[in-house]
């Protein structure tokens, strides 16, 4: 059951992770306009640019790090505690960042409706399962 969990959580974040590489290299995938494009993924007010290079580079990294962790806690033989416990944080971020995209001083900082459309409906959600999803292979694992 865990293998199943951490392939279903490997699947998007390798997905996010990729998108976030062709960012850092200049692609404007999947809108071809930079700054629709910028205001889809961030949605701050006066968003003109998408972030610098180096940002979505170091996103696409980390992205593709926890979807490394979370296939590596269904595997219950490996990492000892040290990466059990490195799901914790993990849980934490994922379900921080999901539960954030539904407070109004969140919607206040990032006003444009592409982001706000796609925020309530994909960003965030799949924060809020990558959360849990790390939590139970956490607490699998400590079981």
């Amino acid at each position: 059951m865990s293998m199943m969990i951490a392939a279903l959580m490997f699947v998007p974040l390798l997905a996010v992770a990729l998108a976030h590489l062709l960012w850092s290299m200049g692609r404007t995938w999947p809108i071809r306009d930079e700054k629709l494009l910028a205001q889809t993924v961030t949605g701050f007010k006066g968003v003109e640019h998408m972030p610098p290079k180096l940002a979505s580079l170091a996103v696409a990294i980390a992205t593709l790090a926890a979807g490394i962790v979370a296939l590596s806690l269904a595997d219950h033989d490996s990492g000892g505690i040290a990466l059990t416990l490195l799901g914790l944080p993990l849980a934490a971020i994922f379900l921080g960042r999901g539960a954030i995209g539904y407070t109004q001083r969140w919607a206040e900082k990032t006003p444009h409706p592409s982001f706000r459309y796609n925020d309530r409906r994909v960003y965030s959600p799949l924060c809020l399962a990558l959360g849990i999803g790390f939590a139970v292979l956490t607490v699998v694992r400590l079981l």
